[in-house]
């Protein structure tokens, strides 16, 4: 059994699958960090100094001051804003992992493109044209 698993983790796959896990978790922070640092900050702004980390219902019909309060009361609440942060962030992520896929596809058609390189002659024709050869040789 230790033997398949090593052989296992040898294939390419399996290490590609965890490299890509890596990197996905990685890029999904990226994403996190440039969705709540960056584009959400300016959009409350223009929408009046909105922070959409607060924006909430409380499904208890109780008015609390944020959010954390909210919950420290054990209020349960809708959390839409973080539900728009967290859209935005999956479309983010979703435009980057398109446009991966459509530069690799380009790529591979690229590839389909080249010409096969001709296969070697046989055996048989190496040595037919060695016998040409030496006719020609002889006849000229």
């Amino acid at each position: 059994m230790l033997n398949e698993f090593k052989t296992f983790i040898a294939k390419g796959n399996a290490i590609d699958l965890a490299v890509g896990v890596v990197i996905g978790a990685a890029f999904g922070k990226i994403v996190s960090s440039l969705v709540d640092d960056i584009i959400m900050p300016p959009i409350g702004l223009i929408l009046g100094t909105v922070d959409f980390s607060q924006l909430y219902v409380s499904l208890d019909g109780k008015a609390y001051e944020t959010l954390a309060v909210a919950q420290a009361a054990g209020a349960p609440t809708l959390n839409y804003g973080n539900f728009i942060t967290v859209a935005i962030q999956f479309v983010i992520i979703a435009w980057a992992i398109f446009l991966l896929v459509k530069g690799i596809n380009a790529l591979k058609a690229k590839e389909a493109d080249k010409p096969a390189a001709p296969p070697e002659p046989s055996a048989e024709e190496k040595v037919l044209t060695e016998i040409r050869d030496l006719l020609k040789k002889q006849a000229g």
